[in-house]
């Protein structure tokens, strides 16, 4: 039975653009787009890992709102359940300390990035909020 890894992301919308991370040429899925976030730790919520990820991997702060979507997919090294929300940037400015780039998208152009299987469900939700 494959691993299972239980993550959240993050669709942080700033003046109707979505922050969009690129995972880094070293890792698993390398140069893959994701929404930023990361494993949930043992005894934490959704909502809670999410904020001390973003903290960690951006250096910013975020405010948690509506959830959007809750996917799994199975990738070679384990089954990934993906909770993505929306959130509001209250303090800072993302920084890069694990991605390769960041970049502001429009939610019309998500789909020119190449993203994470995982985060394609997440993506498709976010354009039809937006009537893309």
């Amino acid at each position: 039975m494959k691993k299972q890894i239980n993550v959240v992301g993050a669709a942080i919308v700033q003046d109707d653009k979505i922050l969009c991370a690129q995972r880094g040429p070293g890792g698993s899925l390398p140069n893959m787009w994701e929404f930023p976030g990361g494993k949930i730790e043992k005894d934490e919520t959704p909502i809670a890992a999410l904020v001390r990820e973003i903290t960690e991997e951006l250096e910013c702060h975020v405010e948690v709102g509506e959830q959007i979507d809750v996917t799994s997919y199975e990738y070679d090294f384990g089954v990934v359940t993906l909770t993505t929300f929306y959130c509001e940037l209250i303090d800072g400015t993302p920084q890069l300390t694990e991605h390769a780039e960041v970049r502001w998208i429009a939610p019309a152009e998500l789909n020119e990035l190449e993203w994470a299987p995982a985060d394609i469900p997440a993506v498709e939700k976010i354009q039809a909020k937006y009537d893309v």
